[in-house]
């Protein structure tokens, strides 16, 4: 059971690093080269994220984000006792992507950090809704606490893609605590940091009863 637990931990740390490094790491080429485009970022984070669920979604369920761990605990799916070492490992694969960047890139103050392009609140509403939507999906599409299956990965990377397209300019689209506090940790920079550790959780916490209402109780994946 160690051996186990082990194996899904450095699962959801390498994929957290992965996501974390390609996708800011896309920021912060296009910030430095301007060839990667706001298109291509949001391609980048849907692409890794659909990759990551069809290479690890069998052996840690693929979360790679502490809201929607949270959100499986809040479903029923998925074990108090696994909660912490999976945020843990979620944000220090996080941590150590943002770290590399930072040795990467040295000249880059921001790297990928997520900022309100308006008011916070109209960020903190647009991460909640985002959140709340990518939620929904996950639950729809997955087994138990795991994205896994034919379908899952096209689904939720694309649900990522084409919202990182639209609210990407306004909020920064994060929807995910552990991708927003390792780049504001390596720069330094905690403005507005609330807004991506709160409005996360709170909207994929929100996608658990609407879900669950919807659903038809024979038809869900447990």
């Amino acid at each position: 059971m160690k051996g186990r637990m082990m194996r899904k931990i450095v699962a959801e740390l390498f994929g957290s690093f992965a996501l974390v490094f390609a996708g800011t790491g896309a920021i912060v080429v296009n910030d430095l080269r301007g060839s990667v485009t706001h298109v291509g970022i949001a391609l980048t984070f849907g692409l890794i994220v659909l990759a990551l669920i069809y290479a690890l979604g069998d052996v840690s369920g693929a979360h790679f984000n502490p809201a929607v761990t949270l959100a499986f605990l809040a479903a029923r799916r998925f074990s108090l006792r696994s909660v912490g070492p999976y945020i843990l490992s979620q944000c220090a694969g996080a941590i150590v992507a943002s770290l590399v960047l930072r040795m990467l890139f040295p000249d880059h103050t921001g790297l990928g950090a997520t900022r309100p392009a308006g008011s916070p609140w109209q960020s903190f509403v647009l991460e909640f809704i985002l959140t709340l939507l990518l939620m929904v999906v996950i639950l729809c599409v997955s087994t138990g606490a795991k994205e896994k299956g034919i379908m899952a990965g096209v689904a939720v990377g694309s649900v990522i893609a084409l919202e990182a397209l639209f609210a990407g300019p306004v909020c920064g689209a994060s929807m995910n605590p552990a991708r927003s506090l390792a780049p504001a940790l390596m720069s330094g920079n905690f403005d507005n940091l609330w807004i991506y550790l709160t409005a996360p959780i709170a909207g994929a916490l929100t996608a658990v009863p609407l879900c669950g209402f919807m659903l038809d109780p024979a038809e869900k994946k447990q």
